[in-house]
């Protein structure tokens, strides 16, 4: 009765150990359903007794989230909730955790976090009504099965975040996207999200060169964050850029985003001189800059030199441009995003809904 915050991760890395995670491998450890049904319902009775729950935030939890989950929760507690977060890209079909119609009642929400394929439109329509408390933070979670599964065609238009940023001025938006093709990121990234942190995490697909452009130019007044990860297997060629192009794309992101805090690379290919540029042009501002050592590429001109060391030079002028001691990360598991990627969502979208 006096809980006030609820909050489930299921860490499915753990269970992945053993292969993909499939209704086979639930199958030979609930074979009748019968251990899922009654997790499911003690969860409802959990919602069905309190009284004072402000924060729910469910992660992964392997179906022990239904649609019908939310309906447990009395319309006094749904109307004071302040937080809420469903995220579980492993619902079959169209099924989603919440509706635009059960979202109504939870007219206090200040921070919601949901698979990007479920927040549609109609979503957007209703935080944005007049009866509504301004919501500060939104986290989206953009997954390729789920777009896969589900589809982008009911995703709000640029229209509907205008909307929404006119009732919430506040807003700010944290996007995680995994594996997520470039064209459909273009589609994605409508001009009127008030887009602060964007973190792409790939195995297969790799960001373009235009998302990274596309993103410098449209939220240059909010973006703080950019994370850049790609766990590839063959390390001697990771993806450039910079290919083709005039302009680096994360040197004119760090250029044209004046309020960038964080920048992360890893997997993707950075020239040094690149580096020191947008060492230079940000600053002690970018408090944090991590690039791991086997990201960072050193044209011929800057070899051929006998005079000096490229390496140290490199480290001397990044380290000057920001004002204090830098190097490159050395090892993969130091860099401070280097988790599964969707338990370091989880995580930054916690402590992102907190700091309102």
């Amino acid at each position: 009765r006096n809980l006030q915050k609820l909050s489930l991760f299921g860490d499915i890395s753990i269970l992945q150990q053993h292969g993909t995670i499939s209704n086979t491998y639930l199958g030979k450890v609930d074979p009748d359903g019968k251990k899922i049904k009654q997790i499911q319902q003690l969860f409802e009775e959990i919602l069905g007794n309190s009284r004072q729950l402000k924060w729910l935030s469910c992660g992964l939890m392997l179906q022990i989230v239904t649609p019908t989950s939310l309906s447990s929760l009395s319309n006094p507690i749904a109307n004071t909730m302040e937080h809420l977060s469903l995220l579980d890209n492993h619902i079959p079909g169209n099924t989603t955790l919440i509706t635009a119609v059960e979202l109504e009642r939870f007219v206090n929400l200040r921070s919601l976090a949901l698979d990007f394929c479920d927040f549609t439109a109609e979503m957007a329509r209703v935080l944005a009504d007049s009866n509504h408390v301004p919501l500060h933070r939104l986290s989206l979670l953009v997954h390729s099965v789920s777009i896969m599964h589900k589809s982008l065609d009911n995703m709000p238009k640029d229209e509907n975040w205008q909307a929404l940023t006119r009732n919430s001025t506040n807003l700010r938006v944290y996007i995680m996207a995994f594996d997520v093709k470039s064209d459909d990121m273009l589609r994605i990234l409508k001009p009127s999200i008030p887009l602060e942190r964007i973190h792409f995490d790939s195995y297969v697909t790799c960001v373009s060169g235009a998302v990274v452009d596309l993103i410098s130019r449209q939220y240059d007044k909010f973006l703080t964050h950019f994370i850049l990860m790609n766990d590839v297997i063959d390390m001697s060629a990771f993806p450039d850029l910079s290919d083709n192009r005039n302009e680096d794309p994360l040197v004119l992101l760090a250029w044209r985003c004046t309020r960038l805090s964080l920048l992360a690379v890893h997997g993707y290919t950075v020239w040094a001189h690149n580096l020191i540029a947008i060492a230079r042009l940000r600053g002690s501002d970018l408090k944090v800059l991590e690039v791991t050592e086997e990201s960072i590429e050193f044209d011929q001109g800057e070899l051929a030199d006998q005079d000096v060391d490229p390496v140290h030079n490199f480290i001397e002028q990044v380290s000057l441009g920001l004002g204090r001691p830098w190097h490159a990360v050395m090892d993969i598991e130091l860099l401070s995003v280097f988790t599964e990627p969707t338990r370091h969502f989880y995580r930054e979208m916690q402590s992102f809904s907190e700091g309102i």
